[in-house]
């Protein structure tokens, strides 16, 4: 990649956060890396910077920018569903750049799959200012510099079974359960769903755990993938997020790894949503 592109297409970036992009923008340049901004980045008022449809004018003026080789969003938060009805999928189609963002931008990630089965990425790319120890920045540059997927490699436990392939979906629990009963929302059949959380104590994951169920997500399924569960695990809240699924997915023949390495932590890995995946013990 020699030029990308910058939005937000959740909650615009807060104004005292300005910095955080601002420090995006040197150390990209430093690898060598043109950027070209969206008009909607920062929030001005109330959480966002303009309508559902204004951000959704600028992220096709990025897919139709012949200079840009992918596009990157910088938000999180709750507005991303606003934005599907402006997308023009057949531009996607015909222009498919890689799409990295993460939290609420599971909504997009998994909408641009499900409508045309292009590749999407779950990964922040704040990261590699946030994270002090330069382990992202340097795992981000190989990737954009030597095309080493490293970045989207992780390390994993088995909580069940032994044995898992399938195309990976899924991404944050609250934001992709939006797409529930909308025709953004992928087929479950074959699928590894991948799951992790910021916010939510162990009653709001018990009823997003259930809710996946309820729409049978699980009884299609080839497997799960548990990311990390920020709440849950730093309150070292009980039951634990490991037990809740194993009680409420109560099919025994559903494989279930967990990892620590992809969710909202500074040093999270990314996920290729609609990639295929293969797991064994």
């Amino acid at each position: 990649m020699k030029c990308i592109g910058i939005i937000s297409l959740s909650n615009g970036i807060p104004t005292k956060n300005k910095y955080i992009i601002e420090e995006l923008e040197l150390l990209l340049k430093s690898i060598n890396i043109k950027i070209i901004k969206a008009s909607t980045i920062f929030a001005v008022v109330g959480s966002s910077y303009g309508t559902g449809q204004e951000r959704g004018q600028e992220l096709m003026k990025l897919y139709n920018n012949p200079t840009i080789d992918g596009i990157f969003d910088v938000s999180g938060g709750d507005l991303a569903n606003e934005v599907l009805n402006y997308i023009d999928f057949s531009v996607i189609k015909r222009n498919p750049k890689p799409f990295f963002g993460y939290s609420d931008l599971s909504v997009i990630l998994n909408s641009i799959y499900s409508q045309t089965n292009v590749l999407t990425y779950l990964y922040q790319i704040r990261n590699i200012v946030l994270d002090k120890t330069s382990t992202s920045l340097n795992k981000f540059k190989d990737f954009i510099i030597n095309n080493n997927k490293e970045l989207f490699k992780f390390n994993y436990k088995w909580i069940r079974g032994n044995h898992m392939e399938g195309i990976l979906i899924g991404g944050n629990l609250r934001c992709t359960l939006k797409l529930s009963g909308t025709k953004y929302m992928p087929d479950f059949k074959n699928k590894i769903i991948l799951i992790e959380s910021l916010g939510g104590d162990v009653s709001k994951i018990i009823t997003y755990l259930t809710q996946y169920k309820q729409i049978g997500a699980f009884d299609e399924a080839n497997g799960i993938i548990l990311g990390t569960f920020t709440e849950m695990e730093e309150k070292a809240l009980s039951p634990s997020v490991e037990d809740l699924v194993l009680s409420i997915v109560d099919n025994p023949n559903l494989p279930i790894i967990k990892t620590s390495e992809i969710g909202h932590s500074n040093t999270s890995k990314g996920a290729v949503i609609g990639k295929y995946y293969s797991f064994d013990k």
